[in-house]
């Protein structure tokens, strides 16, 4: 009998060990409230790179700093694009999906495949981000534990700040055991947007997420 993928596992796509990555990859950069945010996924819809940065290279280089890959890029921020809204273009389900995001629906997110390049533990740590809802958080502690090591909330820790699939891997939503926001690699300002926009209360207070993880 064949196996059904779980939910955590049906939407993203591991790499072999020692893989490269052939063929294209397409960038696509919109305006959004916290900057303009850049996604780079490949010619089959799978998101490999995102954040909010204009330049895929830099995107792209949070999870692989040396490639090679071509990369198609689309501009459709309002100063370069010309007449029309981004609606104008032909859009992929990624890119409908951030935007969705932004208009106040963020479940087409976990729906969109991703490709997740690092260890055996940091991609359960990935896996289990996808898992939390928007609008709910959860602790550093609580993500180790939903990753299968109770005990590596330092690990869980640096597993989200090495995450490179912003919005789609939500590491936005893990806060600090006392409800502190935390640290986030594109900014607290722009973590606590995504929190509110989502309907969570982000508090105004930060703590620095090694400090947490350093006391349990």
């Amino acid at each position: 009998m064949t196996r059904q993928p779980s939910a955590r596992t049906r939407h993203t796509r591991t790499p072999p060990a020692g893989s490269l990555l052939h063929g294209q990859l397409l960038a696509t950069t919109l305006d959004t409230p916290d900057g303009p945010f850049t996604v780079v996924e490949d010619t089959d819809g799978v998101v490999h790179a995102c954040g909010w940065e204009t330049d895929p290279a830099h995107v792209l280089a949070r999870t692989r700093p040396t490639s090679t890959v071509p990369v198609r890029h689309s501009d459709l921020r309002s100063s370069t694009r010309g007449p029309g809204g981004p609606g104008a273009f032909h859009l992929s389900a990624a890119v409908r999906a951030v935007l969705a995001a932004y208009e106040g629906d963020a479940t087409a997110l976990g729906t969109v495949p991703v490709h997740l390049e690092g260890t055996d533990f940091q991609r359960e740590v990935w896996q289990a981000l996808r898992t939390i809802p928007a609008g709910s958080t959860r602790t550093y502690a609580e993500l180790a534990v939903l990753a299968g090591r109770p005990r590596a909330v330092r690990a869980a820790a640096a597993a989200c700040g090495r995450n490179a699939i912003a919005l789609f891997v939500p590491c936005h939503r893990v806060v600090a055991g006392n409800g502190a926001l935390a640290g986030f690699a594109w900014g607290v300002e722009v973590k606590r947007a995504l929190l509110e926009r989502e309907g969570t209360r982000a508090p105004r207070q930060e703590r620095d997420m090694t400090t947490e993880a350093s006391s349990v």
